[in-house]
């Protein structure tokens, strides 16, 4: 049953284009990156519109929150099982108290969604339970997100995939089996509008654990737009996973590591992710199409190649050796290919030193 399953997902000829409100991701799109909003308003209102304008600023195209309450998402228990142990930089901390400092009140969602929309960015949201499905959904939310620690979450992916909007799904934490489920959840739902974002789930993530060759592999494996939500510090990551052919970048986003927060340990602020932003830009144009044509520049650039010239006087009637016909440069000549043949030949024309030879 499982080699049938994967077997159909290697044969799905994937999406040509996914669109997120206004913007479409294809194969000759520019790439879509998010600022992760996460906790980094640190319980102001105030402090999360100005991350948007501030997103906007530094050349993000969209600002993803989270929709969760900590009842939601966890329990309100105080064994060893609901405390973080795990080497992270919330160890010691009960997930339920947690994640009442870290979520995003609902009844700021409404005036985010209005203030992103107004700056001209994307804004979604990754949901956690149905209940955030069916508040999202009121809110109209272009798209989804499955955040890497939910992958396992059938129920709800499934429910996200029902509502018929493109599902971007972290795969920090997933093994093969993870991310076949998850795509096959989707795909149950009718909803081929997936894309998968390589995730190192570790917060900041070292730069060698990042793998980013399955950007590519994941592309190829499971023929859907992938992508990178980055946790590592700086550009690097963003710009390798973009030449490894990622459709959508996240990084977290905060307007000011030193004010503190669960998560700015790890997020860049405006003037990185702009300096981001602009790396991943500059790679796009680097990037360019499979063309074997030659520019204009190019086309200049090969009359500094080698052609046969005369390099002695030569007769009508001489013979043609290497002492008097040699390939060097520029490239106005007869193309060196053709050196071998006209050795040992005789010369049908007169040759003055340094003319193109044409045979």
């Amino acid at each position: 049953m499982k080699t049938q399953s994967i077997s159909r997902l290697e044969n799905y000829a994937g999406m040509k284009e996914i669109k997120i409100a206004d913007f479409i991701i294809s194969d000759s799109s520019p790439c879509f990156i998010i600022a992760e909003l996460s906790a980094n308003h640190n319980g102001s209102l105030e402090r999360a519109l100005a991350t948007i304008k501030q997103a906007k600023r530094a050349g993000a195209n969209a600002i993803k929150l989270q929709t969760y309450t900590a009842d939601t998402i966890t329990l309100d228990v105080r064994t060893d099982d609901f405390k973080v142990k795990q080497g992270t930089i919330w160890d010691g901390k009960y997930l339920y108290d947690l994640y009442k400092e870290a979520y995003t009140p609902w009844e700021w969602h409404e005036e985010l969604f209005d203030a992103a929309r107004k700056e001209g960015l994307v804004c979604f949201s990754s949901p956690f339970d149905k209940t955030a499905v069916d508040f999202l959904e009121k809110l109209e939310t272009p798209a989804y997100k499955i955040a890497s620690f939910e992958i396992t979450d059938i129920p709800l992916i499934e429910y996200v995939a029902s509502k018929a909007k493109p599902v971007i799904i972290s795969t920090g934490i997933a093994e093969e089996e993870d991310i076949r489920l998850a795509l096959e959840a989707c795909k149950r739902m009718g909803n081929d509008q997936i894309i998968l974002l390589k995730c190192t789930s570790s917060y900041p993530a070292p730069l060698e654990e990042a793998n980013l060759v399955m950007v590519k592999d994941l592309a190829d494996r499971y023929k859907v737009f992938t992508g990178l939500s980055d946790h590592t510090m700086g550009s690097i990551a963003p710009v390798v996973a973009r030449v490894f052919g990622a459709k959508v970048l996240e990084k977290h986003f905060t307007i000011d590591r030193a004010e503190g927060g669960p998560d700015s340990s790890f997020s860049m602020n405006p003037d990185e992710f702009n300096l981001m932003v602009n790396a991943v830009r500059d790679a796009e144009k680097s990037i360019g199409i499979i063309d074997y044509n030659l520019t204009e520049g190019q086309l200049k650039g090969k009359q500094f190649s080698r052609s046969l010239y005369a390099v002695t006087d030569i007769n009508i009637g001489d013979e043609i050796t290497e002492l008097n016909v040699r390939s060097v440069r520029p490239g106005f000549g007869m193309h060196p290919k053709h050196y071998k043949e006209v050795l040992g030949k005789k010369s049908v024309k007169k040759y003055k030193k340094g003319d193109r030879f044409s045979g």
